[in-house]
């Protein structure tokens, strides 16, 4: 069954409204996008060999879950979950979950992050079997939330990162499409951010290239 964009799009806006007030929309969407990756990458491929994310015993969503509550939940969702999960991958620039002026003190920031990995909980968002038809659910569901920061910081969308329009756009007048190209054909964007331009300029090629 394919998963709801609706019921997607209204869980993750839900998991906003638990962070706001403490910090504004710059600040507040990492914490979200990565409850998002980390709950996609779990349910995809927890437990699944050779696959392309590794998630380290312990470091799964179902492990963060475990942490609701916990009087020191923060600091153990940097250490066991943020810590293990960002080595294995080598990821950078990871948010702190235990950083009190975003995210407050004591109680406050054992709710706010308890509330918050709870939504993330809805049967409703089981990437594992459920897919949108045809679409890329978690770059679609990044854009959403993007286009809604950007909303609520003032700006417009394209200073957050590149429309998925203005990529067709620039995808289709590179004239990819018709290129002939191979594995050794590269695409370069020396001002990457969300990789959105690259990943449109890649499904406009007829042959997989590198990005």
């Amino acid at each position: 069954m394919a998963l709801k964009k609706s019921e997607l799009y209204s869980s993750l806006w839900q998991s906003c409204d638990e962070l706001r007030g403490g910090m504004d929309a710059s600040q507040y969407k990492d914490y979200v996008l990565v409850l998002l990756f980390i709950k996609y990458v779990s349910d995809k491929y927890a437990g699944v060999p050779y696959a392309p994310i590794t998630i380290p015993d312990g470091a799964s969503f179902a492990d963060m879950v475990a942490l609701k509550g916990t009087t020191d939940i923060g600091d153990q969702i940097n250490k066991k979950i943020i810590g293990p999960l960002a080595s294995a991958n080598k990821l950078s620039d990871m948010p702190d979950f235990n950083d009190a002026t975003k995210l407050g003190t004591g109680k406050e920031m054992v709710d706010r992050l308890t509330n918050l990995v709870s939504i993330f909980e809805n049967p409703a968002l089981d990437f594992s079997k459920n897919r949108a038809d045809g679409d890329d659910i978690l770059g679609d569901a990044y854009e959403y939330l993007m286009r809604h920061f950007a909303t609520e910081s003032g700006k417009s969308k394209g200073q957050f990162y590149t429309p998925a329009e203005v990529s067709r756009i620039m995808a289709a007048v590179l004239g990819i499409h018709d290129a002939a190209t191979s594995n050794a054909t590269t695409v370069y964007d020396p001002t990457c951010g969300s990789g959105s331009l690259l990943l449109k300029v890649g499904d406009e090629a007829e042959s997989d290239i590198t990005l």
